[in-house]
């Protein structure tokens, strides 16, 4: 299967045998001295928005294969500040490097940039549209822990503007899995995707009962409800704290439960979570690098 020069927008360019592809090279690099396959190969980040795991484990991946990373991390660190537009950035920035991975809070500007660049250029979200990398690394932490796809799955908090629980759900239909949305009133999923995934007769309930929900379910995967997509912030303060994941409300959540979270939180999983069995999201953290180790191997045709 060839990846070589392929751009990574949104996880419905991929069809399922791709997302297993990935997810089996991720699997090979997993737990391995990787080789410097990367040597001389640069990576830029035109990060455009604030990232902590996505930006440094791209950064992290690329150097464990013996490349380099360049780039900003934050727009005051680029030439738009002085009225450079995206499209000039990115033609300029590929005259220096082999990848780029781009976030920015315009829907659609990955894809814009993958249209006009030269190079691969890999989708680190846009705005609240879509996340690929993410979850693909969310794909695998469920194979890893539950050992299967086909789960029961509540995806929870923010659907509105959540880009990671938009790809997430479109991947997951994939695999038959049996999806739960819980979101509170004004947040629910877009109804293009709802509608999507019912036209793909994906088995499909919405829900604002998240105690209802819980026993019923393998996987949670909580989201935070984000302050900075609002465009009222008084429409935030009435729903910040609608939903919160505790040990009590777990009393009666199946023994294998795992749960996720793309991060960060605020408060929406309390920290006593942490030291439950259930509490999965640093190891899936973890699992960032081995797929975006993949990923980079395979756009880059190593």
């Amino acid at each position: 299967m060839d990846f070589k020069g392929r751009d990574i927008i949104s996880i419905r360019d991929f069809t399922k045998e791709d997302i297993e592809f990935i997810l089996s090279v991720a699997d090979r690099v997993q737990g391995t001295q990787p080789e410097p396959i990367l040597r001389g190969k640069i990576l830029t980040c035109l990060f455009y928005e604030p990232s902590t795991r996505t930006r440094l484990s791209f950064e992290a991946a690329v150097q464990r294969l013996g490349g380099r990373a360049i780039g900003f991390a934050d727009m005051g660190g680029s030439s738009e500040t002085k009225g450079e537009s995206l499209i000039d950035t990115v033609k300029t920035v590929e005259q220096y490097c082999d990848v780029m991975v781009i976030r920015h809070p315009r829907e659609g500007a990955a894809r814009l940039c993958a249209q006009v660049s030269e190079v691969p250029v890999i989708n680190a979200g846009d705005g609240s549209n879509q996340h690929p990398t993410q979850t693909l690394l969310d794909l695998y932490t469920v194979m890893k822990e539950m050992g299967r796809l086909d789960v029961e799955v509540a995806l929870i908090g923010d659907l509105k503007y959540g880009r990671t629980v938009h790809s997430l759900a479109y991947a997951l239909g994939m695999f038959n899995a049996k999806i739960t949305l819980v979101s509170p009133e004004g947040l629910e999923m877009p109804r293009g995707v709802v509608s999507d995934l019912k036209k793909a007769k994906i088995n499909l309930v919405e829900s604002s009962d998240l105690a209802e929900v819980i026993p019923k379910v393998d996987v949670l995967y909580v989201t935070r409800i984000q302050r900075e997509r609002f465009p009222d912030p008084e429409e935030y303060e009435k729903v910040k704290g609608a939903y919160r994941i505790t040990p009590e409300i777990l009393t009666k959540a199946r023994d294998k439960l795992i749960i996720l979270h793309p991060l960060p939180r605020v408060n929406e999983i309390s920290s006593e979570v942490d030291r439950t069995k259930h509490a999965k999201y640093f190891q899936q953290v973890s699992y960032g690098l081995p797929v975006r180790m993949a990923i980079l191997k395979l756009v880059l045709g190593e």
